[in-house]
């Protein structure tokens, strides 16, 4: 079944942006400061030249706002040494300014088929803030180093003008390290990935391998909907992320004073009732072995896994930030991690990395934390908190919409489906070609498994399609 949209007037999502109230544009008054400061990035006369550095880039293909640049050394009694830039936007934004106002009204950039909702101008988020190689940048930069385990031992946060050489995407480092001809700056990043993964499992967090579906431009100008590969590089590199996140988590923990990302545990009763759904899939959970153990140790492609993954969704609900500021937080630990977190790698994509990263200067630098990120501490969660339950929304509607322009066309049709989620007389089904994920009713669903369903209704004004077990 071909996977491009074919319909004439598929592919315009102007309803959906203006259901969800998306801007079209920043104001000509944003647009207008950014083109100002982007050629006069704030500067206290105090940042390091780390051009030397062999910094480079691993992102999405195509990617223009580039937060991080990274370069991973090992060390000569073992370990590693990573050397992480993350773009410094608070030098291009004024505390209070017009840019500052407007982030905080967007929250985070939303990413849709068509085009992204940029939380800042691309004059900055694409120019100059950007880590585009070959160019100087600000930044803050970190060099985290680690034991032989991966343990990070010390941590030096600095601002730093930096310098990426080159710009690389997941499936070209991938495609190097085949064939052992990787960048001598991540040339240790399978080795190091590995390890914190590892690390992450013993301490409890807790990773689902859901089938991840993705939207891309067709070249007929339609849109193409695939289920998205699982790059190893991918999780490595975020791997860096995490690492450089639980170290500020502990920075501003132990100054007192921050804003974290927050998951609290899932209760005892949540726990058990997984237990129950993993021996109705027949998955062996050993009563010595962690959710984590356990996942950790699944096969991705097996329906009683997949179906284990969507039931593991229950421990990971109530996600969150949390500020403080001389008190102690309430709770202080991402639990989907196993470890307090911080969002500090991604402030051109997101609001509350340009503070957290504030911080964390100002305590490891022994100087006052700036009094706009003080009086900004109160109000960042639930910013955060509704700019998240935003992008969810705008994402799964953008699937949503894609699924039915595709199905349109093939009502009455059968799929191969897979059961996620069971109940007596519904499921919740994930097709495998076209990647759909639908509500499917029925009666004697098994737990687990493939079944064929048949597509029985598609309104693509509502974004909704049905199916009924065949």
């Amino acid at each position: 079944m071909a996977l491009t949209v074919h319909r004439p007037g598929a592919g315009d999502f102007a309803s959906l942006r203006a259901e969800f109230e998306l801007p079209e544009s920043f104001p000509s008054e944003v647009l207008a400061e950014a083109e100002s400061v982007a050629g006069d990035p704030a500067d206290d006369g105090a940042r390091e030249d780390a051009t030397g550095l062999p910094l480079v880039t691993v992102d999405p293909p195509g990617a223009k706002d580039l937060d991080q640049a990274v370069c991973i050394e090992r060390r000569p009694l073992g370990g590693f040494r990573v050397h992480y830039a993350i773009a410094d936007l608070a030098a291009f934004v004024p505390p209070g300014g017009l840019i500052d106002l407007e982030a905080r009204r967007r929250g985070q950039t939303l990413y849709l088929p068509d085009g992204n909702v940029s939380l800042h101008p691309p004059e900055l988020s694409e120019g100059a803030a950007s880590l585009l190689p070959g160019m100087v940048r600000p930044s803050v930069l970190w060099t985290i180093d680690t034991d032989s385990d991966g343990e990070p031992v010390s941590v030096h946060v600095r601002r730093a003008l930096v310098r990426s050489t080159e710009r690389f995407d997941y499936d070209t480092v991938a495609a190097a390290l085949a064939v052992g001809e990787a960048h001598p700056s991540i040339a240790a990043l399978p080795a190091l990935g590995r390890l914190r993964r590892e690390l992450a499992v013993r301490r409890g967090a807790v990773e689902l391998q859901l089938p991840e579906q993705e939207i891309g431009a067709g070249p007929d100008g339609g849109w193409v909907l695939t289920r998205r590969p699982r790059h190893d590089v991918e999780a490595w590199n975020a791997e860096v992320s995490l690492l450089t996140g639980m170290v500020a988590a502990s920075i501003m923990l132990d100054a007192g004073i921050g804003v974290l990302r927050t998951l609290p545990q899932a209760d005892d009763d949540t726990v058990n009732w997984l237990r129950r759904s993993a021996t109705a899939l027949g998955i062996d959970w050993p009563t010595d072995a962690t959710v984590a153990e356990l996942l950790a140790g699944l096969d991705p492609a097996n329906p009683a896994s997949l179906a284990l993954y969507a039931g593991t969704t229950r421990l990971l609900r109530g996600a969150g930030y949390t500020s403080f500021d001389g008190t102690e937080p309430e709770f202080a630990t991402h639990a989907g991690l196993a470890s307090p977190y911080a969002h500090v790698t991604a402030p051109i994509r997101r609001l509350v990395d340009r503070f957290a990263a504030e911080i964390c200067l100002a305590v490891t630098h022994d100087r006052p934390v700036p009094t706009w990120v003080r009086a900004a501490l109160a109000e960042l969660p639930e910013l955060m908190n509704a700019s998240d339950n935003r992008a969810a929304r705008v994402e799964r509607a953008c699937l949503d919409q894609v699924e039915a322009w595709i199905l349109a066309e093939h009502i009455g049709r059968t799929f191969d489906a897979v059961v996620l989620r069971a109940e007596e007389t519904k499921a919740e089904v994930f097709l495998e070609n076209p990647p759909v994920l639908g509500k499917c009713t029925g009666t004697g669903f098994p737990d687990s498994g493939r079944i064929s369903v048949r597509l029985t209704a598609v309104d693509v004004t509502k974004r909704k399609v049905s199916f009924e077990r065949a």
